[in-house]
């Protein structure tokens, strides 16, 4: 794992470089005493988690924070912070913990210990593939390049974002023999979510949720039926908090 601390106080640094060292001795360890620094770093670097100091003069943790979600940089944020009454104001940054200075070693522990968790986790599922067969082929595409299941006649439309590419322009679309109500029963443990009878989208890539429709990343536009909305706006806002 590639950890990267980030804290103006340069005895911090120390203690959080050891505590990392204790508990993950194979980590790789990123050391920035300035979030300006941290800035023009993050996004190559890609850390897997940023233990990330809130108040800091110049650039803020918070601005650390807002530039890894603008970026869409993968990077867990774990706040450390001396200042509890600013906690409530880093929600908006989705954060993945936070741990108190006052109590570095006891919550910093097993904060890690569930980083690694996590960061195992996603790497499990990005590796999950979907086969089928369309046009004769067989196919095994990664289920997180898949942005849709759209029904079409006595075929599903499925619909694919290849990996680093974005723009509707972009978009694949395979044409295979199977029931959305088949679908569903599988992917929907794999975070695909029923939001219209014609259509079962992919939760990582909804952008925006309104009343009658859902914006996806690429800028579609797709249809909440009556029937689903409910169900779906929940575990879509879910998802959205905790990720």
């Amino acid at each position: 794992m590639k950890i990267a601390i980030c804290d103006d106080e340069p005895q911090m640094v120390v203690q959080i470089e050891k505590l990392v060292k204790q508990n993950m001795p194979d980590a790789s360890i990123l050391k920035y005493e300035d979030g300006s620094v941290s800035l023009d770093h993050l996004k190559e670097e890609s850390p897997d988690v940023i233990l990330l100091d809130i108040d800091m003069p110049k650039v803020t943790g918070m601005d650390v924070a807002a530039y890894v979600k603008e970026q869409q940089i993968n990077t867990l944020i774990v706040f450390v912070t001396a200042h509890d009454e600013l906690v409530f104001d880093s929600f908006q940054y989705h954060p993945f913990a936070f741990v108190r200075k006052n109590f570095l070693e006891a919550e910093l522990s097993v904060v890690l210990g569930d980083c690694k968790r996590s960061v195992e986790q996603n790497e499990d599922k990005t590796k999950k593939r979907f086969t089928f067969r369309s046009g004769g082929d067989e196919i095994s595409l990664l289920q997180s390049t898949i942005l849709y299941f759209e029904a079409s006649g006595n075929y599903l439309n499925l619909k694919v974002l290849p990996k680093g590419a974005s723009g509707e322009a972009q978009t694949i679309i395979y044409k295979i023999r199977a029931t959305m109500g088949t679908i569903q029963e599988t992917m929907e443990k794999e975070g695909f979510i029923r939001i219209h009878k014609g259509f079962l989208v992919n939760r990582e890539y909804v952008k925006v949720i309104r009343t009658e429709e859902l914006v996806l990343d690429t800028g579609e536009i797709l249809p909440l039926g009556k029937m689903y909305a409910a169900d779906a706006k929940a575990a879509i806002l879910k998802y959205m908090r905790e990720n």
